[in-house]
């Protein structure tokens, strides 16, 4: 089964991805240790036309995370067929203990690598580059975590076995189980509705306030994240219920598939850009009194947080039309 394309697709790219970033360790390492901007030395001049190689590839490496994080959910709904129990994503990825830490990992890449990618960005636009040292330091933080991707892709794809009874979600997210995906199934609607709606409606007030006066920029990370955690459980709690027309139907998953018009994809890319962009604008507050970075972090977080504050709209208009032209009363 690991020989299916879309799995060998997947593993490459966490394979190369790893790959890069332990070829480019060595390198981080001397620029962390040898790096001076000031010196004109032939070791300087070196580094500097290294920097622009290995910056090059690093972001085409980590700009595919956000790739491979849509193929991902894609081939585990598309693979439920497979699979006796499986009715979605869900029970692929419950055939084996690496599935959905696979995911988990697979989603903290992806935004680990936008806020390089970010602040990579940043840094290029500077004359001095005053954050090689900090983004190659970040390289190596990375490294552990995209080896931890790789292994638990890699484990969880040799584990699949299609003699394997696997649940569906409707055991993972129902009321009555005691994990954290059934405590979230069995959310009161109301509360949850008012939780939902007041988190990304702070999410869109905060990131339009830092597009306009490009003050508060950990608030807006912050308010982020918030709302990223508030709409995954309102997702959970009561806007899939609308969607599939059932009380007790709470899966997140399901509605990627193509008999609900594969409308998960309308919340979910929104959702996570809109994410990713509220985060990077509070890592570069950390940046924003660098003197060769006075304008640049201000212009770039401002952009940022007006795509947080679009992307967290259209998630909230998207669900608030899924759940008005939707046949299912459930607040009375």
């Amino acid at each position: 089964m690991i020989f299916q394309p879309t799995i060998i697709a997947l593993l490459l790219a966490a394979g190369l991805g790893l790959a890069m970033l332990l070829a480019a360790a060595p390198f981080a390492v001397a620029v962390i240790r040898h790096w001076n901007i000031r010196s004109g030395s032939e070791r300087q001049l070196q580094l500097e036309r290294r920097t622009y190689l290995f910056s090059t590839l690093l972001t085409f490496v980590l700009a595919i995370q956000g790739i491979a994080l849509l193929l991902f959910i894609f081939n585990a709904d598309r693979m439920a067929a497979l699979f006796v129990g499986a009715m979605c994503a869900v029970g692929t990825l419950n055939i084996n203990p690496y599935g959905f830490p696979a995911l988990f990992a697979q989603i903290a890449v992806f935004f680990l690598a936008a806020i390089w990618l970010v602040i990579n960005h940043v840094d290029t636009r500077a004359p001095d580059y005053p954050l090689v040292r900090i983004k190659y330091g970040l390289l190596l933080a990375l490294v552990p975590v995209l080896a931890a991707n790789f292994l638990l892709q890699l484990l969880y794809f040799l584990g699949l076995k299609a003699d394997v009874i696997t649940s569906c979600c409707g055991s993972l997210f129902s009321a009555g189980d005691q994990t954290l995906s059934g405590n979230l199934a069995a959310l009161p609607p109301e509360p949850a509705l008012v939780a939902f709606y007041a988190a990304l409606a702070a999410a869109v007030m905060m990131a339009g306030l830092h597009a306009l006066t490009r003050r508060g920029g950990y608030l807006v990370a912050l308010a982020a994240a918030a709302a990223f955690v508030a709409a995954i459980a309102g997702i959970i709690s009561f806007v899939s219920l609308y969607i599939y027309e059932h009380p007790h139907h709470h899966c997140p998953f399901c509605i990627l598939k193509p008999e609900y018009g594969y409308q998960g994809y309308w919340l979910y890319i929104p959702l996570f850009a809109a994410t990713a962009a509220g985060l990077a604008v509070g890592a570069l507050q950390f940046f924003r009194r660098v003197p060769s970075l006075a304008v640049v972090v201000p212009a770039t977080t401002a952009r940022l947080a007006a795509i947080a504050a679009a992307g967290f709209l259209m998630f909230t208009a998207v669900a608030t039309v899924m759940m008005l032209r939707s046949n299912l009363i459930l607040l009375g």
